[in-house]
């Protein structure tokens, strides 16, 4: 696993300036899609971290348990990270949301160089544009300390604890996915399995690093909070967590044995990537 992959990537990407101005032309629509699919998540995120934590909601006062509500917080933004990897958006895109994820599939050759780029872009432009999407909707009422934008910060257990659980949630997430999208029996229930994750992270997790495995995610919300606090763990953590998992994935099953990176491939809309899911359906 090499430190210097997303370097390298950027570098080469931008001096085939050519083959980048054709990945735009040709591959816009995709790249779009996970700039619109991440805005959603956080129009979501922001909404549902107002209804249930905003101190004049009719929520709260109803549910007082702050971890019932967590519950509720993970269970909605589980449902929202399904019905995006479903959408016919999530199908085309492949429903990264995520530049942790695409620079994974990148590491596993599954992704060219210069749609990693675009992707990486557009998901941080996307982040960015749903959080400001929120504060247009809701005013000043996701930007009330409870709520903060949904900011993803580290909890009363520190820095430390929450780099650790960055790496090991987004490990088990990566790990997951891989598993379940490259099985022909599993493989239409990936983004079943990664729902459930991240609804579950959200109702355990969250007190711990705030459960963002994203640095896209985490960074939206910072600059409408302008709340920097520990950024940097939301920026190595994530990544390394899933390349630690891809790591562990080709060394067990093997590089041959990651056919696609789309969460959901039992569609029809084109494919982006260097796919041979044609291999896996044929197993």
């Amino acid at each position: 696993m090499s430190l210097t992959l997303p370097a390298a990537a950027v570098a080469d990407a931008l001096i085939d300036r050519p083959s980048l101005a054709g990945a735009l032309a040709e591959h816009w629509p995709e790249y779009l899609m996970e700039a619109g699919g991440l805005g959603l998540f956080m129009v979501s995120a922001c909404g549902f971290a107002t209804l249930l934590g905003h101190p004049a909601s009719p929520v709260l006062r109803a549910i007082p348990d702050p971890l019932h509500r967590q519950m509720l917080m993970g269970l909605a933004m589980g449902l929202t990270a399904i019905g995006i990897i479903y959408s016919p958006w999530g199908k085309r895109s492949g429903a990264h949301l995520n530049p942790s994820v695409t620079l994974t599939f990148l590491s596993l050759g599954k992704v060219e160089r210069r749609d990693a780029l675009f992707y990486a872009a557009f998901q941080f432009l996307g982040g960015a544009a749903g959080v400001v999407l929120a504060s247009m909707l809701l005013g000043g009422l996701v930007a009330h300390p409870p709520v903060n934008y949904a900011v993803t910060a580290p909890g009363p257990a520190g820095v430390a604890a929450a780099f650790v659980a960055e790496v090991a949630i987004s490990f088990f997430l990566m790990l997951t996915v891989l598993v379940v999208s490259n099985s022909k029996r599993l493989g239409r229930y990936t983004g079943l399995f990664a729902g459930a994750l991240v609804a579950t992270y959200i109702a355990v997790e969250a007190p711990i690093s705030g459960m963002s495995m994203n640095p896209a995610r985490t960074l939206g919300s910072a600059l409408l909070a302008r709340d920097f606090t520990a950024l940097w763990i939301y920026f190595v953590a994530p990544p390394l967590g899933m390349l630690a998992a891809a790591q562990s994935y080709t060394r067990w099953r093997g590089a041959r044995a990651v056919f696609c990176a789309k969460l959901h491939h039992h569609n029809n809309q084109r494919c982006i990537f260097r796919c041979n899911w044609g291999e896996l359906g044929a197993q």
